[in-house]
């Protein structure tokens, strides 16, 4: 074998490792159960994020006495 053949079975080599590597592993699971269970998790995890966005929104822009936002502020850690 020349060094130019061996300079391209070379990169063929090491092409193909690289797109190996580069696949995602799913360890024995099936394709796209856990995925979809994680997306669920995820997006609930979000809406309640956007909740919580939404609330602290609210709360500060508020123009209400400090009393009322004391109030408000525990009404909402008791949830």
């Amino acid at each position: 074998m020349t060094g130019a053949q061996l300079m391209v079975v070379l990169i063929v080599l090491i092409a193909v490792i690289g797109s190996v590597l580069k696949r995602p592993r799913h360890r024995g699971r099936q394709w796209g159960e856990p995925e979809q269970v994680e997306n669920a998790q995820l997006r609930d995890e979000v809406k309640q994020l956007k909740e919580r966005i939404h609330v602290l929104e609210r709360v500060i822009t508020d123009n209400r006495s400090s009393v009322d936002l004391d109030r408000e502020i525990e009404q909402l850690r008791d949830r």
